[in-house]
């Protein structure tokens, strides 16, 4: 018979389940199987998205009994557009992780110096906890700071979580904190990609991967750098090797030689940490050979603004600097501006103050030689490099980055970035098909969460965290960019539109300056890297936190120096957890080395659904905004994490409501009806009202609108209360056609099909744009630089492809709409540690000295100065990283619970070169133990050639690495974490710790 793709895979998905699951009630037998696998045509199909990486893979669940059973089957959908039926072994082992005999079905709870668990009942543990909260918040409530500031706020509470949730849930979430008064608020985003959102924000305008994953087919030269995409993004993959089968050039650069490497045309070795001495030699290559797109430069970017008399850069210090405060004044960074407050330009390019010519001046210390010289990367091999992505700088070529952790992980993380944003630039490679910068994002809702401002210094949409000079709407909204270009569009004028609908989403009742006037603040006299993941462990373990929130997370084993997480975590009076399974976070109380009897904290541990579950959106790495639906119930007595955090806010409410309390009206006017629906969470509700609608009869932008009717697009929201929006960027996802998320059309015109836009697909932000800053993509004229792959186009007196960014005729605006000033940013003044990257050394590392400067490492990163750092330390000779494998995912507390994949991966190991295996004795398979001034882990030690030494400075220096998936919990003799000898030390723009080079020895066990 003939058997098609869809049929195949559902026959050989079939055969899986007859294979590995006959406990379930399938018979082995061949004939009997045949037979009894025909019973999956009974079951309920349902659609859903991929909970690992933020690839955003389509599955298909099927859930016997027509839905009301278990579910027997998940497979990949083989007709969406990004893993068309593939999966990567995480997803293709989603089925293990719900039907799964380790998960809790109820409640757990841990007393005060207990050395065991007590199932307990939700009501319990709920009223419990409500009781937690309300004691603690009431007790440390401020209404005002020292300085008699108005902050609204409690800094006993901590929350850190959650990427795994859905967009409704995260909204709701941190909804609740704010009401609460929170202001330590964080989640999986600031130890993973928080470097990328203001590299590319400063770069760009905003924070987001700009193209997306299918758009990589399109590229001429992929570069895959601080990333290991074969591995650790499979599915990617698929794309960057449709890309070659197109005549694409792929080059890989990174410290190991890696699966992405033995796929790729050039593979260039690289010391970690010293990603900007090669891409800032890469940027010199381009200016002196004239490589770059001149008209994009001079009429896109800000090479042509002049940059005030006060900026310098003399030795590894740029002007302004504060020894003391180790803090820069920026002020000395600003441009030079005419009388309307407009930057000054010099189309020319020939103003000795332009930044064209700052950033020639910066970077031409940056030679070959010298580059070499501190990466280790042969001279030969750069050049290579170099003049193979420089080669995209024309206008029918296009050049695209695909990143990781690689660059974001280190204490110049945000200014990686920045350089490579930088080039592409240069190159004229942004809002071009088969260009961009590709933020590799490694968890499912990473984008999701982030957009909800699940963190410290943002609200929803990426809108300031109000502090506390900001005592007035009025005065928060005075701070809004202003431009007087005609040609700037400069958009961040309307986030007064934005924030007067956010506030009316939570709080309806109440006019936006009154709702503004009770919500929690910052104190702006504070770093914001005071209020983040690194100082929130440190403030812990000197016991200034009582109560905390780990939900979805396991920050046991997944923030660095995981040893003085562990510790902290006992300094708690109380504990919550949501999670799948028992994890190192919720037991760290009785993990190795720890006398429960000695530790006080009291645990509440609240089992949630799997994804497959229930039922919301989440965001993959290109701003695809999916719908996926439950398959089957939730586990046992597990609840949707959404119904878990509205139950607990009724517990809190009616605490308050009976009991009264401090400053509750946050607590009691929260608009939890809009949440719910025959008392449960209501996914569909919340992204209605995150998407947003009228509050009253109006008129916008010429049209009417009656009460009650979905915003359009976020063109439509107002900043006097009549329109309730929870996230700007989520307006026009669910209009009055209906949930534009669960789209699953895959039209397209024959414009948009020629690089695979799938408008119809989802919805994606903003406005359903595909490709972002693709104005740039085209001339003044409309025209694109290249018809062949147009993004966007001037036809017939209309804009024809994406949709295009900024509106209006070509040439009547700057590209680049997010920017106050309308120019993509080759300078960049507003981050923490200059306006142009500047090559540093990671805070541990092998050299002392290094020839760019005096300076030898970031002068303003973040880090703790009574912790002790590994510099060219003997004791401590060996360079280290951590990275991930395609079986596990993050700290493994989902994957090591999955027979399979543990099978393929059971145990931490430590990749070394055989050149240092030789000197230490060391043989594959031994068991070797690694040690850091923090701590230690043991492993097995794989002995192999794609690690290689590095000659750095006329001397060789050796490297070592290791996953950190696993943790003591589980599998048996899998190890511990990897983060139990990695740095608390972080970036000074966002605090993200350097887990990618630190110091380390190395021996036999």
């Amino acid at each position: 018979m003939t058997v098609n793709r869809r049929q195949f895979l559902k026959l050989s998905a079939g055969a899986t389940l007859a294979g590995a699951f006959g406990g379930l009630g399938i018979s082995l037998a061949p004939s009997v199987a045949r037979a009894e696998l025909q019973k999956l045509q009974w079951a309920k199909q349902t659609t859903s998205v991929c909970c690992y990486c933020a690839v955003g893979c389509g599955l298909i669940v099927h859930t016997a009994k027509n839905g009301e059973g278990r579910a027997v089957n998940v497979e990949g959908d083989p007709d969406h557009p990004i893993n068309e039926g593939a999966l990567c072994p995480k997803g293709g082992s989603i089925f293990q992780l719900g039907e799964n005999d380790a998960r809790p079905k109820k409640p757990l709870y841990r007393a005060p110096n207990s050395g065991e668990w007590k199932e307990v009942e939700w009501d319990w543990a709920l009223s419990e906890i409500a009781k937690r909260v309300k004691k603690t918040r009431d007790a440390s409530f401020q209404t005002a700071n020292p300085k008699g500031e108005k902050v609204n706020r409690t800094e006993a509470i901590a929350s850190l979580g959650s990427a795994a949730l859905d967009n409704e849930e995260c909204w709701a979430y941190q909804v609740i904190l704010r009401s609460l008064g929170l202001v330590f608020i964080e989640h999986q985003a600031r130890i993973c990609h928080s470097s990328t959102v203001p590299a590319l924000a400063e770069t760009y305008g905003r924070g987001a991967m700009t193209n997306h994953w299918n758009d990589i087919a399109n590229s001429d030269c992929v570069l895959i750098m601080g990333s290991n995409a074969a591995e650790n993004h499979p599915i990617s993959f698929k794309w960057v090797m449709r890309a070659k089968d197109r005549g694409a050039t792929i080059v890989h650069v990174d410290p190991r030689f890696t699966r992405t490497a033995s796929k790729s045309d050039i593979y260039a070795p690289m010391r970690s940490g010293t990603d900007i001495a090669f891409l800032g030699g890469l940027i010199k290559y381009i200016l002196d050979n004239k490589l770059y797109f001149e008209e994009y430069v001079r009429e896109y970017t800000n090479a042509s603004l002049i940059v005030g008399e006060k900026f310098a850069f003399k030795d590894g210090l740029f002007s302004g600097f504060d020894a003391d405060k180790r803090k820069y004044d920026k002020s000395q960074w600003a441009f030079e501006l005419d009388g309307n407050g407009v930057p000054k330009r010099d189309p020319s390019l020939k103003h000795p103050r332009c930044v064209f010519n700052l950033m020639k001046k910066h970077y031409e210390r940056y030679t070959p030689e010298q580059v070499s010289n501190v990466t280790g990367t042969p001279r030969d091999q750069l050049l290579q490099v170099y003049k193979t992505y420089a080669a995209t700088g024309k206008p029918d070529k296009a050049g695209t980055i695909m990143y990781a952790m690689g660059w974001t992980q280190h204490t110049v993380g945000v200014q990686n970035i920045r350089t490579m944003a930088m080039v592409q630039l240069l190159l004229g490679n942004i809002g071009v098909a088969g260009g961009g910068v590709n933020a590799l994002r490694g968890e499912s809702n990473v984008q999701g969460s982030t957009d909800q401002g699940l963190l410290a210094h943002i609200w929803p949409g990426y809108n300031p965290t109000p502090n506390s000079k900001q005592t007035t709407l009025d005065e928060y909204n005075a701070a809004t960019p202003l431009s007087k270009d005609p040609k700037s569009v400069n958009w961040w004028q309307n986030r007064p539109k934005y924030v007067a609908s956010y506030l009316k989403a939570i709080y309806p009742d109440l006019s936006p300056a009154e709702a503004y006037d009770i919500m929690p603040k910052v104190d702006a006299d504070k770093a914001s890297t005071h209020y983040f993941w690194l100082n929130i462990f440190d403030r812990m373990d000197k016991g200034e936190f009582k109560g905390a929130f780990a939900w979805g997370m396991n920050p046991a084993c997944g923030g660095a120096n995981a040893g003085k997480n562990r510790r902290a975590l006992g300094k708690l009076d109380w504990l919550v957890n949501v999670n799948i399974f028992e994890n190192e976070t919720s037991s760290f109380w009785k993990g190795p080395g720890t006398d429960p009897k000695s530790i006080g904290t009291e645990v509440f541990f609240l089992p949630c659904a799997v994804s497959i579950e229930k039922e919301g959106s989440i965001v993959n790495s290109g701003r695809w905004m999916q719908w996926r639906y439950r398959g089957p119930k939730p586990w046992g007595d597990t609840k949707p994490d959404g119904d878990i955090m509205l139950e607990m806010m009724h517990k809190i409410r009616d605490l308050y409501a009976k009991e009264g309390g401090v400053h509750s009206d946050p607590i009691l006017k929260l608009n939890v009806a809009e949440w719910e629906e025959h008392n449960e969470f209501s996914p569909t509700k919340v992204a209605k009202l995150m998407n947003g609608y009228f509050l009253k009869d109006t008129e916008v932008g010429g049209k009417q609108f009656k009460a009650g009717q979905m915003v359009p697009a976020f063109a439509f929201l107002t900043a006097d209360g009549s329109t309730c929006s929870g996230n700007w960027l989520h307006a026009g996802s669910y209009t009055d056609v209906g949930n534009m998320m669960a789209r699953r059309d895959t039209a397209q015109t024959p414009e948009q099909a020629r690089i695979g836009l799938f408008p119809n697909w989802s919805f994606c932000w903003p406005v359903n744009r595909r490709v972002l800053y693709n104005r740039a993509s085209v001339d003044a004229t409309g025209k694109p630089w290249n018809p062949a792959k147009a993004v966007i186009e001037w036809k017939d007196g209309k804009w024809v492809g994406d949709v295009v960014d900024g509106g209006g005729d070509p040439g009547a605006k700057h590209p680049f709409i997010m920017q106050t000033h309308g120019f993509g940013a080759l300078y960049g003044p507003g981050r923490e540690d200059g306006p142009f990257p500047e090559h540093y050394e990671p805070m541990e590392g092998p050299i002392a000295a290094h020839p760019f400067s005096k300076q030898r490492s970031n002068p303003v990163a973040f880090h703790f100065a009574d912790e002790k750092k590994a510099v060219a330390d003997p004791k401590y000779p060996y360079i280290c990283s951590t990275y991930r494998v395609t079986e596990h995912w993050q700290t493994g507390l989902m994957t090591r619970r999955c027979a399979w994949l543990v099978e393929a991966q059971p145990q931490v190991f430590c990749e070394m070169g055989t050149g240092l295996a030789k000197q230490k004795g060391i043989k594959n398979g031994d068991t070797v133990r690694l040690s850091s001034i923090r701590g230690e882990v043991d492993a097995v030690a794989i002995v192999t050639e794609r690690i290689k030494p590095f000659k750095v400075m006329g001397k060789e220096y050796h490297m070592v690495g290791l996953p950190w998936h696993f943790g003591w919990m589980t599998p048996k003799d899998g190890g511990d974490s990897a983060n139990l000898i990695t740095p608390s030390v972080g970036d000074p723009n966002t605090g993200i710790p350097e887990t990618k080079a630190f110091m380390v020895d190395v021996r036999k066990a």
